[in-house]
């Protein structure tokens, strides 16, 4: 085990939409029991990228003792996850992520994406 960041889950806000599930690409977090859970530490980067889309906001990060994260482990998941593949989209000019790169971010307890594009207008508003 090692001190890193890793996602952490509030079960009693997680409504269990799973909306976290898709933006983590290593596989790390599924619904179990109609909650998000941490499958796997070792797949869990600590990216965060699962916070952005979380509408409730029951994700996240915790610097802990955690298994440390194996990159190995993670690449059968992500190939398998590249066949179903959904792409996000900002949620400014709905341009996709394929076409753009997009952030996850809050703003008043709302998850959103933004491209970068967009981003300058929502810094500067």
């Amino acid at each position: 085990m090692t001190k890193r960041s890793i996602i952490q889950i509030d079960e009693q806000l997680c409504n269990g939409c799973g909306l976290c599930i898709s933006p983590c690409a290593e596989g790390a977090l599924e619904l179990v029991d109609g909650k998000a859970k941490v499958v796997k530490e070792e797949l869990c980067d600590g990216a965060g990228f699962c916070l952005g889309v979380c509408p409730v906001g029951a994700l996240t990060l915790d610097i802990r003792d955690a298994d440390p994260f194996s990159e190995q482990a993670a690449e059968p998941i992500k190939a398998q996850k590249e066949q179903h593949y959904i792409a996000q989209m900002c949620s400014f000019c709905r341009i996709l992520e394929d076409d753009a790169y997009l952030l996850p971010i809050k703003h008043k307890g709302k998850a959103l994406w933004a491209c970068t594009h967009c981003l300058p207008r929502l810094i500067h508003q």
